[in-house]
């Protein structure tokens, strides 16, 4: 099928190319980001590639829709960037890649644990510069701590793996509970409750109306005192100007993010250049408790690979017209 991906880098063209030897769709790759501004760049493409940031709002869905365009392939999990009631409207088919590696994105979690936690970033710039005390980093043994895990799907299991490895204590919280957490000896419980009892809390649940600003300035004052957030979901799962009231007051001991929710306009670019507008992130950059990623947490071989594959059998799967275990519906 004749496809068109939005957003793409030097690394998706790789693995797309190099995946696509099998399944031989016609690929086009388009560096821009998918808007309404960028829309008519889908003319004559039957399908559409997107990624997390590009804009799948009502005035690019028409406009595609307009100019061809039935299927939207997504590249990643989530799909809250897509309006799905103009996508029923209009008869688009949506699907996306449910699984790709939940180790990288869990693995990723913990290296912001133990980079906040044993400040390895002040120490790899100290020793850089021949400065080998260790005045002020100062950490604390992760075995017996308790921690708090939000979501608790493919990604918050292996998340939770790793911690139970470390000799954690368990809570979890979730609408579903996961049977594989349960005979680790993990606790569900309410979030109020994991929220005031966890030394680390992390989130691995999806942004949906009802998880937007989860943690938000109430949720913060729920938190023991000190205790470290981690985000390796998506940004709007947090409200910024919050914490960062919490971090102000000492309230939040620490906080890493490897997603942010007004990344659209600086994630995934070089604008080491320019200066950022953005002032809540660059407030946020400035208080020496807190790690950021830029949205790399799924960023390994195998997941890019995996994303590669799976998309494009989606995308075979419904020029063929078989039924796809993919597809997003209106309900999802």
């Amino acid at each position: 099928m004749k496809t068109a991906l939005f957003s793409a880098k030097a690394y998706d063209q790789e693995s797309f190319e190099a995946t696509n030897h099998t399944f031989n769709h016609a690929l086009t790759f388009f560096e821009p980001r998918l808007t309404s501004e960028t829309a008519a760049l889908a003319t004559g493409f039957p399908a559409v590639c997107v990624f997390i940031n590009d804009e799948l709002d009502a005035a690019t869905l028409r406009t595609i829709a307009a100019n061809g365009t039935t299927l939207i392939a997504l590249r990643c999990a989530g799909f809250n960037n897509i309006d799905l009631d103009v996508v029923k409207e209009l008869g688009i088919t949506v699907v996306r890649v449910p699984a790709y590696s939940p180790y990288a994105v869990a693995e990723h979690a913990i290296g912001l644990i133990m980079m906040l936690n044993r400040k390895l970033y002040k120490a790899y710039n100290r020793v850089r510069e021949d400065n080998f005390a260790l005045k002020g980093l100062l950490g604390f043994d992760l075995h017996g701590k308790t921690v708090g895990v939000v979501g608790t799907g493919k990604i918050g299991e292996c998340f939770a793996r790793i911690m139970n490895g470390f000799g954690c204590k368990l809570l979890a919280y979730d609408v579903r509970e996961n049977s594989a957490l349960v005979d680790m000896g993990a606790q569900y419980t309410d979030l109020p409750t994991l929220l005031g009892q966890s030394d680390v809390i992390s989130l691995h649940c999806p942004l949906l109306p009802s998880t937007h600003h989860m943690i938000n300035a109430d949720s913060l004052k729920q938190l023991k005192p000190g205790a470290m957030l981690i985000n390796t979901s998506r940004g709007g799962l947090i409200d910024t100007r919050a914490a960062i009231d919490a971090l102000k007051s000492r309230h939040l001991g620490y906080l890493g993010i490897d997603v942010y929710e007004a990344e659209r306009s600086l994630f995934f670019e070089d604008l080491s250049d320019t200066v950022i507008q953005d002032d809540i992130f660059q407030l946020l950059q400035s208080f020496p408790n807190v790690v950021i990623t830029a949205h790399q947490a799924f960023f390994t071989q195998e997941a890019i690979t995996n994303i590669a594959n799976t998309t494009l059998a989606n995308i075979s799967d419904i020029e063929a017209g078989k039924h796809c275990a993919h597809e997003v519906s209106h309900r999802s």
